[in-house]
């Protein structure tokens, strides 16, 4: 995102949105075999009052944005997406305060400071198979690429560490949220957090990319 100003993130947050749509009901579908079935159309409906919330006044920072996105899911989107992916965007907002333009390192930043704020609302640990299954690597492959790269590399290095990711908890049992009820039938599946997790990320890489 060539300057990654508010602009540029409020352009990335509707490509998101975007994205929730063209997959809501692969996500649906995912959750209907371990969990409630409404994972899809929660978020959906969350990244849709997203939007027009986007429209009807669009913020003048990127944290601002962030904090739009996280103050909406939070209120908008049912079952547990709400608070974990409102916590995971409200964190990154407030780790990066009113900066008017994004780098690599603080995007980076950002995104550890979304999954540490995931963990801290949902007590899950890598293996759990949960969505911190997916964002893990993608902050560790996030922190490596930063070193040395660009925004669109910090978040392509995520992205792709988290597609990976997310497809290994299909063998894995889950230990956290309603699919642990499930035990061993829990194995299997991809976990939808996790995939929605890595769809996510991969929406601001080709956003991040796009924009040069």
């Amino acid at each position: 995102m060539a300057g990654c100003d508010a602009a540029a993130t409020a352009a990335a947050v509707r490509q998101m949105a975007e994205t929730i749509e063209q997959h809501h009901t692969e996500l649906t579908h995912l959750d209907r075999e371990i969990g409630d079935g409404d994972h899809g159309a929660n978020l959906v409906r969350g990244f849709r009052a997203v939007v027009e919330k986007l429209d009807a006044d669009e913020p003048g920072t990127p944290g601002a944005v962030l904090r739009l996105v996280a103050t909406t899911l939070i209120s908008t989107v049912g079952g547990a997406s709400g608070p974990l992916f409102g916590t995971a965007f409200l964190r990154a907002a407030t780790k990066v305060g009113d900066a008017e333009t994004l780098d690599a390192a603080t995007v980076s930043d950002a995104l550890s400071a979304a999954a540490e704020g995931v963990v801290a609302r949902g007590k899950a640990a890598v293996g759990d198979k949960t969505m911190i299954d997916a964002f893990e690597p993608a902050v560790q492959a996030a922190q490596s690429a930063a070193e040395e790269g660009s925004v669109a590399d910090v978040l392509e290095a995520a992205a792709a560490a988290a597609e990976q990711a997310a497809s290994e908890t299909a063998p894995l049992e889950a230990r956290k949220g309603r699919a642990s009820y499930l035990g061993e039938r829990s194995v299997g599946h991809v976990d939808p957090g996790a995939q929605s997790t890595a769809y996510l990320l991969r929406s601001l890489a080709t956003s991040a990319s796009s924009a040069g």
